[in-house]
Parts: structure tokens; C-alpha cells; sequence
């Protein structure tokens, strides 16, 4: 069978095509009962819009990439953090009726096509996640002039805006809670220095040490689980008097958990341990831990209506989302 054409709409709604166009790409210029009498002959007929022609009319795509500066086997891993991000900001770009396209783009290679697409036209904007140091990819879409919104705040300097959890005052929090348990010597397993979360939640505990007249006690994991297992078993090697340690995310905190436990070191009696983010798996380890809730979902939420807002004008200034500690028994 044929497919229904806009002219076919047209006629069945007694309108002229440019009428039957108006209505189909949203105009508002249209009177209630002519645009009523147009959507039921698209009902009737059962008619789809051309997805090419109306880009033209519209010069929109209603397309959205999801860039994740990340190798697929991370992305796909057990960190929960990529997979509520995607599904959430998906499950907000579906609502508005758009259409997500994943990109992952862990090399120069990967970002140079991810920038020909973009500079193809093939998306209205982009949502960049995970950058690491000095990624291109912010200023090189910064210049393409397409509007960008990125999941935390840009490890470059770039004038695009960013939707942020609060890393520096929720990591403070979180050690605030060791130094008031009365813990004297508190370690940190910190993430990647190249990131800006890893950066600030080191920060966050440098901070309250220095307050607090007790001395830095650092090693550096990759935010897995694995990371944090060595990292945790080269703090007990440099300093095995220790008696807690803060750890930069829940899945490195898993893994020192795991190094404490092989050890023989009993958390919390002989060693406390507070993570960062609240992953499910934190309700569930042994003990429970202690950590800093981080709102993915409404971080998600919140990229998305930034990027939308664009669109229309809107405001680009950055949103920072509040942490929330949440007390478990290791700590």
C-alpha cells in the first residue's frame, strides 16, 4: 500500500497543504478547529510524517547525541553511574519527543567522528559525559556552535554549561563523619586526578583534614572496583595503623572492602569506610556502607531541561545538585 501523503491529510481536512504542514511541525498559528480537523484526517489515514521533509520546514531533528568520552567495556560495565545517566536522560529526551543517539568516544580517532557527525547536522545538541582531562571534544563542539550541555563541570576551560552534584562539600561531609566518630588516621582512595569529580571529592578531604590537624594519607584508584582493591592494600602497606579511609565512589570502595576483609581487618571496628554515590550495591555489602548519595536520576533530568531550555533562549548558567549522606553500619 501507499503511503498516506501530506496532501492526502489536506484534502480530507478541507485545508490547503501549507495549512496541513503548519499543523504537522507544531505551529501555532493555526485555528483550534482547523487544527483539530487536520489531526483527525492524520488519525484516519493513518499518516507519518517525513522525517527528512520536516527537518527542512524546521530545520530541527529532533535527534539528541549522548557522547560518553569512555571505551564501550567501561560503559557497559558494572558501574551503575553510565547506565542510570543513559536510561534517565533517555527516558526525560523521550518525553519531550526526542531521539537519543549514544556515541562513545574514547580516542582521537572516535572524536573526530563523533565531531563529523555533529557538524553534519545530524543532531539539535549535544549531552558530553565522563571527560577526562584534556578531551577536545567541549571547545571543538563549542565552536561548531551547537548547543551543549555537559554531565559535571568541564575539566577544561570551556564556556558551555554543565549540570554538577556538589563533589567538594558532600566528600567534606562524608569525612566530617569519620573525624566525628573520633577516626585519627583517615585515608582517602581518590579517583582519577584527570576528572573533575576525582579532583574535587580530593579536595572535599584535604579540606577537613587541614581543619581538623590531621595529615593527608592518599592513593589513587580509576573509580572500578579493581582500583580500589589495590589502592586499599597499598594503604594498609604504607600506613597499617589506619583506622578509616574515604573512598571517591562506591565501586572502589566494594574492592577496599574486599582488600580490608582479606586483610583480616574488621570494618568498622578496626577500620571505617565511607564511599561516594550511593549505588544499590552499597545497601548490600558487608557491612552496609556509609556514603554520599549522588543524584544521577536528577542530574539526568536536570541536563536534559538545560539542553531543551537552550533551544528556546533559555538560561546556560551551571546547576549544582546537592549530596545527601547516608549512614550505614561502616561507618
Amino acid at each position: 500500500m501507499r503511503r498516506p501523503t501530506l496532501e492526502a491529510v489536506a484534502a480530507r481536512a478541507g485545508v490547503s497543504r501549507a495549512t496541513a504542514s503548519r499543523v504537522v511541525n507544531g505551529q501555532t498559528t493555526v485555528a483550534p478547529h482547523i487544527r483539530d480537523a487536520v489531526l483527525q484526517a492524520i488519525d484516519e489515514l493513518g499518516y507519518v510524517p517525513n522525517s527528512a521533509a520536516r527537518s527542512l520546514v524546521t530545520q530541527r531533528t529532533d535527534s539528541i547525541a549522548l557522547v560518553i568520552s569512555e571505551p564501550g567495556t567501561r560503559v557497559f560495565s558494572e558501574d551503575p553511574l553510565f547506565s542510570t545517566a543513559i536510561r534517565s536522560a533517555s527516558m526525560e529526551l523521550e518525553a519531550a519527543n526526542k531521539q537519543v543517539v549514544l556515541m562513545l568516544a574514547s580516542n582521537a580517532k572516535s572524536h573526530a567522528r563523533v565531531e563529523r557527525y555533529i557538524a553534519g547536522g545530524h543532531v539539535d545538541g549535544v549531552m558530553l559525559i565522563s571527560m577526562h582531562g584534556a578531551d577536545p571534544l567541549p571547545a571543538a563542539l563549542s565552536r561548531l556552535r551547537v548547543p551543549v550541555v555537559s554531565y559535571g563541570r568541564p575539566a577544561v576551560p570551556v564556556d558551555i554549561p554543565f549540570v554538577d552534584n556538589d563533589n567538594v562539600g558532600g566528600a567534606e561531609a562524608g569525612v566530617r563523619r569519620l573525624v566525628e566518630i573520633g577516626r585519627r588516621r583517615i585515608a582517602t582512595i581518590a579517583g582519577p586526578q584527570d576528572m573533575i569529580a576525582g579532583q574535587d571529592r580530593l579536595a572535599g578531604y584535604r579540606n577537613v583534614l587541614r581543619d581538623s590537624d590531621r595529615r593527608s594519607i592518599v592513593a589513587v584508584g580509576d573509580f572500578t572496583r579493581e582500583s580500589g582493591a589495590i589502592a586499599m592494600r597499598q594503604l594498609l602497606g604504607d600506613d597499617p595503623s589506619l583506622d578509616a579511609v574515604f573512598v571517591a565512589n562506591d565501586l572502589m570502595a566494594v574492592g577496599a572492602l574486599q582488600s580490608l576483609r582479606q586483610a583480616g581487618r574488621r570494618v568498622p571496628d578496626d577500620v571505617a569506610v565511607v564511599g561516594f554515590d550511593d549505588i544499590e550495591a552499597a545497601k548490600y555489602t558487608e557491612p552496609p556502607l556509609t556514603t554520599l548519595r549522588h543524584p544521577v536520576i536528577d542530574q539526568a533530568a536536570a541536563m536534559v531541561k538545560l539542553l531543551l531550555g537552550l533551544f528556546d533562549g533559555g538560561p546556560a548558567d551551571p546547576v549544582i545538585l546537592p549530596t545527601e549522606l547516608v549512614i550505614r553500619e561502616s561507618a
